[in-house]
């Protein structure tokens, strides 16, 4: 079976995960910055509408609020904490695929394929799970937010083309 697959003709790459958590914890910090400066030019609900609706994934409540998107430092905390704690998560994927597929050699290779990476990630997340488990973010749904998710699979891949620590010898 493995021959078939062609597992033992090849080798296993090693994967930075340090490099690959922190890559996916900076992309995070990033699309956290691009969404609360949007959020807070473009749209009439606030910033921290965003936040609003993230929490209650954790919180138990089965909807956001319609209205009053103020800013509330446990919603916020909450927030916080899932979107990092995810972005590590797809940090540490999207640098496994990228190391096994040797996409991470140069810079080129690595924005494009952690751009491609983004918009699955955005529609595994909003045409997937928003759809079947967590219907109130439907309307963070759009290109915005696609374009958001293609900036952060680019800035992970870049960061972890950046960062990861390649063997020095045999």
């Amino acid at each position: 079976m493995d021959a078939l697959l062609g597992l033992r003709s090849r080798h296993w790459r090693a994967t930075d995960w340090t490099a690959a958590a922190v890559a996916g914890f900076a992309a995070g910090a990033v699309l956290m910055v691009l969404d609360l400066i949007w959020s807070a030019i473009f749209n009439l609900d606030g910033p921290w509408r965003t936040s609003h609706m993230i929490a209650p994934i954790f919180v138990g409540s089965a909807s956001p609020p319609a209205s009053g998107y103020g800013f509330s430092i446990g919603v916020v905390a909450i927030a916080l904490a899932t979107h990092y704690a995810l972005g590590i998560v797809f940090g540490l994927l999207m640098a496994a695929v990228l190391t096994q597929l040797d996409l991470a050699s140069n810079a080129t290779r690595a924005g494009v394929a952690g751009a491609i990476m983004g918009m699955v990630l955005y529609l595994v997340n909003f045409e997937l799970l928003v759809v079947r488990i967590f219907p109130w973010l439907y309307d963070l749904r759009g290109a915005d937010t696609m374009a958001a998710h293609v900036v952060f699979g680019s800035v992970a891949a870049l960061l972890y083309w950046r960062l990861k620590r390649t063997p020095t010898g045999p």
